[in-house]
Protein backbone atom coordinates (compact mmCIF):
# COMPACT_ATOMS: atom_id res chain seq x y z
CA UNK A 1 0.00 0.00 0.00
CA UNK A 2 1.00 3.64 -0.32
CA UNK A 3 -0.35 6.93 0.98
CA UNK A 4 0.02 10.27 -0.77
CA UNK A 5 -1.31 13.77 -0.30
CA UNK A 6 -4.38 14.61 -2.42
CA UNK A 7 -4.82 18.36 -1.91
CA UNK A 8 -3.94 21.33 0.27
CA UNK A 9 -6.90 20.68 2.59
CA UNK A 10 -5.03 17.88 4.32
CA UNK A 11 -6.70 14.89 2.62
CA UNK A 12 -4.83 11.80 1.41
CA UNK A 13 -5.22 8.93 -1.04
CA UNK A 14 -4.64 5.35 0.11
CA UNK A 15 -3.72 2.87 -2.65
CA UNK A 16 -4.05 -0.77 -1.65
CA UNK A 17 -2.86 -3.69 -3.81
CA UNK A 18 -5.04 -6.82 -3.56
CA UNK A 19 -4.86 -9.82 -5.93
CA UNK A 20 -3.13 -7.79 -8.61
CA UNK A 21 -5.68 -4.95 -8.49
CA UNK A 22 -5.10 -1.51 -6.98
CA UNK A 23 -7.93 -0.23 -4.78
CA UNK A 24 -8.21 3.47 -4.01
CA UNK A 25 -9.55 4.97 -0.78
CA UNK A 26 -9.92 8.61 0.18
CA UNK A 27 -8.72 9.77 3.62
CA UNK A 28 -10.50 12.99 4.56
CA UNK A 29 -9.74 15.55 7.26
CA UNK A 30 -12.79 16.96 9.05
CA UNK A 31 -13.26 20.42 10.59
CA UNK A 32 -11.68 19.29 13.87
CA UNK A 33 -8.57 18.00 12.05
CA UNK A 34 -9.35 14.28 12.45
CA UNK A 35 -8.66 11.83 9.61
CA UNK A 36 -10.90 9.01 8.35
CA UNK A 37 -11.89 6.99 5.35
CA UNK A 38 -15.55 7.61 4.36
CA UNK A 39 -17.82 6.48 7.24
CA UNK A 40 -14.77 5.15 9.09
CA UNK A 41 -13.26 5.59 12.52
CA UNK A 42 -11.64 9.01 13.06
CA UNK A 43 -7.98 9.46 14.07
CA UNK A 44 -5.84 12.36 15.25
CA UNK A 45 -2.89 11.39 13.07
CA UNK A 46 -2.02 9.43 9.97
CA UNK A 47 0.21 7.00 11.84
CA UNK A 48 -2.68 6.13 14.17
CA UNK A 49 -4.88 5.42 11.16
CA UNK A 50 -2.20 3.22 9.58
CA UNK A 51 -1.61 1.36 12.85
CA UNK A 52 -5.36 0.69 13.22
CA UNK A 53 -5.83 -0.66 9.69
CA UNK A 54 -2.67 -2.75 9.91
CA UNK A 55 -4.49 -5.22 12.15
CA UNK A 56 -8.16 -4.58 11.36
CA UNK A 57 -9.70 -3.99 7.88
CA UNK A 58 -12.69 -2.13 9.39
CA UNK A 59 -14.10 -0.94 6.03
CA UNK A 60 -11.09 -1.71 3.82
CA UNK A 61 -11.06 -4.84 1.68
CA UNK A 62 -8.04 -6.13 3.62
CA UNK A 63 -5.59 -5.04 6.31
CA UNK A 64 -2.52 -2.95 5.52
CA UNK A 65 0.61 -5.12 5.46
CA UNK A 66 3.69 -3.93 3.56
CA UNK A 67 4.17 -0.32 2.45
CA UNK A 68 5.50 0.39 -1.02
CA UNK A 69 9.24 1.17 -0.96
CA UNK A 70 10.09 4.84 -1.28
CA UNK A 71 11.82 5.64 -4.54
CA UNK A 72 15.56 5.86 -4.02
CA UNK A 73 15.67 3.62 -0.95
CA UNK A 74 18.40 1.01 -0.85
CA UNK A 75 17.60 -2.67 -1.39
CA UNK A 76 13.94 -1.90 -1.87
CA UNK A 77 13.42 -1.57 1.86
CA UNK A 78 10.64 0.59 3.22
CA UNK A 79 11.91 3.58 5.11
CA UNK A 80 10.20 6.50 6.85
CA UNK A 81 8.15 8.08 4.10
CA UNK A 82 5.66 10.26 5.93
CA UNK A 83 7.26 13.09 7.88
CA UNK A 84 5.41 16.39 7.84
CA UNK A 85 6.54 19.60 9.53
CA UNK A 86 4.01 22.20 10.58
CA UNK A 87 4.31 25.59 12.18
CA UNK A 88 3.50 24.91 15.82
CA UNK A 89 4.63 28.37 16.94
CA UNK A 90 4.57 31.61 15.01
CA UNK A 91 7.56 33.24 13.42
CA UNK A 92 8.29 30.35 11.06
CA UNK A 93 9.84 28.05 13.69
CA UNK A 94 9.12 24.56 12.40
CA UNK A 95 8.22 22.37 15.29
CA UNK A 96 5.28 20.07 14.89
CA UNK A 97 6.43 16.61 13.97
CA UNK A 98 4.11 14.14 12.30
CA UNK A 99 5.71 10.86 11.47
CA UNK A 100 5.04 7.24 10.94
CA UNK A 101 8.00 4.94 10.41
CA UNK A 102 6.87 1.93 8.43
CA UNK A 103 8.18 -1.57 9.15
CA UNK A 104 10.71 -2.96 6.72
CA UNK A 105 9.36 -5.05 3.89
CA UNK A 106 8.84 -8.64 4.94
CA UNK A 107 8.81 -7.85 8.66
CA UNK A 108 6.55 -10.03 10.73
CA UNK A 109 3.23 -8.70 11.96
CA UNK A 110 2.81 -8.75 15.71
CA UNK A 111 -0.39 -10.49 16.83
CA UNK A 112 -2.93 -8.03 18.20
CA UNK A 113 -3.00 -9.57 21.66
CA UNK A 114 0.78 -9.05 21.94
CA UNK A 115 0.65 -5.36 21.01
CA UNK A 116 0.62 -2.35 23.25
CA UNK A 117 -2.77 -0.67 23.39
CA UNK A 118 -3.09 2.26 21.03
CA UNK A 119 -3.67 5.61 22.77
CA UNK A 120 -7.37 5.61 21.88
CA UNK A 121 -7.76 2.15 23.44
CA UNK A 122 -6.63 3.30 26.90
CA UNK A 123 -8.78 4.67 29.72
CA UNK A 124 -7.05 8.05 29.69
CA UNK A 125 -7.45 9.00 26.02
CA UNK A 126 -10.65 10.88 26.87
CA UNK A 127 -11.47 12.79 30.02
CA UNK A 128 -13.51 10.81 32.58
CA UNK A 129 -15.89 13.77 32.54
CA UNK A 130 -16.53 13.18 28.82
CA UNK A 131 -18.90 10.47 30.06
CA UNK A 132 -22.33 12.12 30.46
CA UNK A 133 -22.93 10.01 33.59
CA UNK A 134 -19.93 11.60 35.34
CA UNK A 135 -20.59 15.06 36.72
CA UNK A 136 -17.55 17.31 37.08
CA UNK A 137 -17.40 18.43 40.73
CA UNK A 138 -18.03 22.09 41.42
CA UNK A 139 -14.75 24.03 41.69
CA UNK A 140 -13.08 20.66 40.87
CA UNK A 141 -13.06 19.89 44.62
CA UNK A 142 -13.11 16.14 45.30
CA UNK A 143 -14.62 14.20 48.19
CA UNK A 144 -11.76 12.79 50.28
CA UNK A 145 -13.91 9.77 51.21
CA UNK A 146 -13.86 8.66 47.58
CA UNK A 147 -10.06 8.80 47.37
CA UNK A 148 -7.90 5.85 48.46
CA UNK A 149 -4.11 6.18 48.62
CA UNK A 150 -1.64 3.31 48.29
CA UNK A 151 1.53 2.90 50.31
CA UNK A 152 4.82 3.86 48.70
CA UNK A 153 5.72 6.80 46.51
CA UNK A 154 5.78 7.30 42.76
CA UNK A 155 8.05 10.33 43.19
CA UNK A 156 8.90 13.27 45.39
CA UNK A 157 10.07 16.88 45.20
CA UNK A 158 10.24 20.16 47.08
CA UNK A 159 6.44 20.26 47.19
CA UNK A 160 6.03 16.82 48.80
CA UNK A 161 5.29 13.40 47.32
CA UNK A 162 3.33 11.71 44.52
CA UNK A 163 1.41 8.55 45.37
CA UNK A 164 -0.74 6.14 43.43
CA UNK A 165 -4.38 6.02 44.44
CA UNK A 166 -7.90 5.25 43.30
CA UNK A 167 -10.75 7.69 43.00
CA UNK A 168 -14.24 6.21 43.11
CA UNK A 169 -16.36 7.38 40.20
CA UNK A 170 -19.81 6.27 39.09
CA UNK A 171 -18.46 3.56 36.80
CA UNK A 172 -15.80 2.24 39.15
CA UNK A 173 -12.54 3.20 40.81
CA UNK A 174 -10.17 5.11 38.54
CA UNK A 175 -6.39 4.76 39.07
CA UNK A 176 -4.92 8.19 39.77
CA UNK A 177 -1.64 9.88 40.65
CA UNK A 178 -1.90 12.16 43.69
CA UNK A 179 0.50 15.03 44.30
CA UNK A 180 0.47 15.61 48.07
CA UNK A 181 1.72 18.83 49.62
CA UNK A 182 4.15 18.42 52.51
CA UNK A 183 2.22 18.44 55.76
CA UNK A 184 4.96 20.22 57.65
CA UNK A 185 5.18 22.98 55.07
CA UNK A 186 3.47 26.11 56.32
CA UNK A 187 4.88 28.17 53.48
CA UNK A 188 1.87 29.74 51.71
CA UNK A 189 3.98 30.06 48.54
CA UNK A 190 4.17 26.26 48.21
CA UNK A 191 0.39 25.97 48.52
CA UNK A 192 -0.10 28.81 46.04
CA UNK A 193 2.16 27.03 43.56
CA UNK A 194 0.08 23.84 43.80
CA UNK A 195 -3.15 25.79 43.33
CA UNK A 196 -1.69 27.69 40.36
CA UNK A 197 -0.82 24.36 38.75
CA UNK A 198 -4.36 23.10 39.44
CA UNK A 199 -5.80 26.28 37.93
CA UNK A 200 -3.87 25.70 34.69
CA UNK A 201 -4.65 21.98 34.52
CA UNK A 202 -8.39 22.37 35.01
CA UNK A 203 -8.50 24.39 31.77
CA UNK A 204 -6.78 21.68 29.70
CA UNK A 205 -8.42 18.70 28.02
CA UNK A 206 -6.33 16.89 25.43
CA UNK A 207 -5.34 13.22 24.93
CA UNK A 208 -1.63 14.10 25.08
CA UNK A 209 -1.74 16.09 28.31
CA UNK A 210 -2.13 14.67 31.81
CA UNK A 211 -5.60 15.76 32.95
CA UNK A 212 -6.52 16.85 36.43
CA UNK A 213 -9.35 14.93 38.06
CA UNK A 214 -9.64 17.49 40.86
CA UNK A 215 -8.15 18.88 44.06
CA UNK A 216 -8.74 17.67 47.58
CA UNK A 217 -8.19 19.47 50.89
CA UNK A 218 -8.00 17.01 53.78
CA UNK A 219 -5.01 15.94 55.89
CA UNK A 220 -3.01 17.78 53.21
CA UNK A 221 -3.65 19.58 49.94
CA UNK A 222 -3.79 17.02 47.11
CA UNK A 223 -3.78 17.39 43.34
CA UNK A 224 -5.45 14.32 41.78
CA UNK A 225 -4.44 13.53 38.19
CA UNK A 226 -4.66 10.83 35.55
CA UNK A 227 -2.31 7.92 36.10
CA UNK A 228 0.57 7.23 33.70
CA UNK A 229 1.92 3.89 34.91
CA UNK A 230 5.30 3.82 33.16
CA UNK A 231 6.49 7.14 34.57
CA UNK A 232 8.88 9.76 33.10
CA UNK A 233 10.10 9.30 29.53
CA UNK A 234 13.79 9.85 30.36
CA UNK A 235 13.86 7.20 33.09
CA UNK A 236 11.94 4.71 30.96
CA UNK A 237 14.37 5.08 28.05
CA UNK A 238 17.40 4.80 30.35
CA UNK A 239 16.13 1.38 31.45
CA UNK A 240 14.80 0.23 28.07
CA UNK A 241 17.48 0.62 25.41
CA UNK A 242 15.60 -1.81 23.17
CA UNK A 243 12.93 0.83 22.39
CA UNK A 244 13.03 1.40 18.64
CA UNK A 245 13.66 4.59 16.71
CA UNK A 246 10.11 4.30 15.35
CA UNK A 247 8.69 4.09 18.87
CA UNK A 248 10.63 7.15 20.04
CA UNK A 249 9.50 9.12 16.99
CA UNK A 250 5.92 8.15 17.79
CA UNK A 251 6.25 9.44 21.37
CA UNK A 252 7.86 12.79 20.54
CA UNK A 253 5.22 13.32 17.87
CA UNK A 254 2.54 12.91 20.53
CA UNK A 255 4.33 15.51 22.65
CA UNK A 256 4.29 17.90 19.68
CA UNK A 257 0.52 17.45 19.37
CA UNK A 258 0.06 18.22 23.05
CA UNK A 259 2.23 21.33 22.71
CA UNK A 260 0.30 22.46 19.64
CA UNK A 261 -2.87 22.24 21.74
CA UNK A 262 -1.27 24.38 24.45
CA UNK A 263 -0.28 27.05 21.93
CA UNK A 264 -3.75 27.08 20.38
CA UNK A 265 -5.18 27.69 23.84
CA UNK A 266 -2.65 30.41 24.74
CA UNK A 267 -0.63 28.49 27.30
CA UNK A 268 3.16 28.49 27.67
CA UNK A 269 4.53 25.38 29.41
CA UNK A 270 7.97 26.73 30.44
CA UNK A 271 9.24 23.37 31.70
CA UNK A 272 9.07 21.01 28.74
CA UNK A 273 11.61 18.21 29.24
CA UNK A 274 11.68 14.41 29.03
CA UNK A 275 11.30 14.19 32.81
CA UNK A 276 7.93 15.94 32.46
CA UNK A 277 6.59 13.60 29.80
CA UNK A 278 4.86 10.60 31.37
CA UNK A 279 4.16 7.29 29.63
CA UNK A 280 0.77 5.60 29.88
CA UNK A 281 2.15 2.76 27.74
CA UNK A 282 5.32 2.37 25.71
CA UNK A 283 3.37 3.89 22.82
CA UNK A 284 1.46 6.66 24.57
CA UNK A 285 2.96 9.83 26.05
CA UNK A 286 1.38 12.69 27.97
CA UNK A 287 2.82 16.08 28.95
CA UNK A 288 2.77 16.79 32.69
CA UNK A 289 4.02 19.23 35.34
CA UNK A 290 2.39 22.60 34.78
CA UNK A 291 3.89 24.27 37.85
CA UNK A 292 5.71 26.90 35.74
CA UNK A 293 3.03 27.18 33.05
CA UNK A 294 1.35 30.48 32.25
CA UNK A 295 -1.89 31.37 30.50
CA UNK A 296 -1.53 34.23 28.03
CA UNK A 297 -4.30 36.74 27.46
CA UNK A 298 -5.81 37.03 23.98
CA UNK A 299 -3.67 40.06 23.09
CA UNK A 300 -0.38 38.55 24.36
CA UNK A 301 1.98 36.13 22.66
CA UNK A 302 4.58 35.91 25.41
CA UNK A 303 5.02 36.04 29.19
CA UNK A 304 7.74 38.17 30.80
CA UNK A 305 9.02 36.99 34.19
CA UNK A 306 9.85 39.64 36.74
CA UNK A 307 13.00 37.91 37.96
CA UNK A 308 15.19 34.85 37.45
CA UNK A 309 13.93 31.79 39.33
CA UNK A 310 15.05 28.20 39.79
CA UNK A 311 14.86 27.55 36.08
CA UNK A 312 15.87 24.49 34.01
CA UNK A 313 18.31 26.60 32.01
CA UNK A 314 19.62 23.78 29.79
CA UNK A 315 16.15 23.51 28.28
CA UNK A 316 15.62 27.26 27.89
CA UNK A 317 15.91 29.37 24.77
CA UNK A 318 18.34 32.34 24.82
CA UNK A 319 15.50 34.90 25.10
CA UNK A 320 14.35 33.23 28.33
CA UNK A 321 17.74 33.70 29.96
CA UNK A 322 18.58 37.09 28.42
CA UNK A 323 15.21 38.83 28.58
CA UNK A 324 13.07 36.59 30.88
CA UNK A 325 10.71 36.23 27.92
CA UNK A 326 8.66 33.04 27.44
CA UNK A 327 6.42 32.09 24.52
CA UNK A 328 5.37 29.14 22.40
CA UNK A 329 8.59 29.78 20.47
CA UNK A 330 10.69 29.19 23.58
CA UNK A 331 8.67 26.00 24.20
CA UNK A 332 9.74 24.94 20.69
CA UNK A 333 13.40 25.29 21.74
CA UNK A 334 12.70 23.10 24.77
CA UNK A 335 10.99 20.57 22.50
CA UNK A 336 14.23 20.28 20.52
CA UNK A 337 16.13 19.47 23.73
CA UNK A 338 13.42 16.95 24.67
CA UNK A 339 13.85 15.23 21.30
CA UNK A 340 17.62 15.09 21.89
CA UNK A 341 16.98 13.47 25.30
CA UNK A 342 14.61 10.92 23.78
CA UNK A 343 16.94 9.83 20.97
CA UNK A 344 19.82 9.73 23.48
CA UNK A 345 17.82 7.29 25.61
CA UNK A 346 17.41 9.62 28.54
CA UNK A 347 20.91 11.13 28.69
CA UNK A 348 21.25 14.56 30.27
CA UNK A 349 21.68 17.39 27.75
CA UNK A 350 24.95 19.35 27.82
CA UNK A 351 26.37 16.79 30.24
CA UNK A 352 29.11 18.13 32.49
CA UNK A 353 28.45 21.75 31.49
CA UNK A 354 27.19 24.59 33.67
CA UNK A 355 24.41 26.95 32.64
CA UNK A 356 26.81 29.76 31.74
CA UNK A 357 28.90 27.45 29.58
CA UNK A 358 25.77 26.31 27.72
CA UNK A 359 24.81 29.94 27.03
CA UNK A 360 28.28 30.68 25.67
CA UNK A 361 28.17 27.59 23.47
CA UNK A 362 24.82 28.65 21.99
CA UNK A 363 26.04 32.22 21.41
CA UNK A 364 28.97 30.78 19.44
CA UNK A 365 26.45 29.09 17.14
CA UNK A 366 27.29 25.61 18.41
CA UNK A 367 24.64 22.97 19.19
CA UNK A 368 24.58 19.51 20.74
CA UNK A 369 25.75 16.75 18.39
CA UNK A 370 23.36 14.29 16.80
CA UNK A 371 22.57 11.30 19.07
CA UNK A 372 23.96 8.01 17.79
CA UNK A 373 20.63 6.42 16.77
CA UNK A 374 18.89 9.60 15.65
CA UNK A 375 17.82 9.87 11.98
CA UNK A 376 19.30 12.81 10.09
CA UNK A 377 15.82 14.21 9.37
CA UNK A 378 14.99 14.31 13.08
CA UNK A 379 18.33 15.94 13.98
CA UNK A 380 17.67 18.55 11.30
CA UNK A 381 14.34 19.23 13.03
CA UNK A 382 16.13 19.62 16.38
CA UNK A 383 18.46 22.20 14.85
CA UNK A 384 15.47 24.08 13.44
CA UNK A 385 13.98 24.16 16.93
CA UNK A 386 17.29 25.67 18.12
CA UNK A 387 17.28 28.45 15.55
CA UNK A 388 18.63 31.64 17.12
Amino acid sequence: YSIRERDSNGSYALCLLNDGKVLHYRIDRDKTGKLSIPDGKRFDTLWQLVEHYSYKPDGLLRILTIPCPQLGSENGESIPVIIYLYNWAGGGIISRLKSYTFPKAGSKKVPRDQREALPMDTEVYESPYADPDEMKPKNVTLDRKLLTLEEGELGSGNFGTVKKGFYKMKKGAKPVAVKILKNESNDPAVKDELLREANVMQQLDNPYIVRMIGICEAEAWMLVMEMAELGPLNRFLQKNRHVTEKNITELVHQVSMGMKYLEENNFVHRDLAARNVLLVTQHYAKISDFGLSKALSADENYYKAQSHGKWPVKWYAPECMNFYKFSSKSDVWSFGVLMWEAFSYGQKPYKGMKGGEVSQMIERGERMECPEVCPTEVYDLMKLCWTY
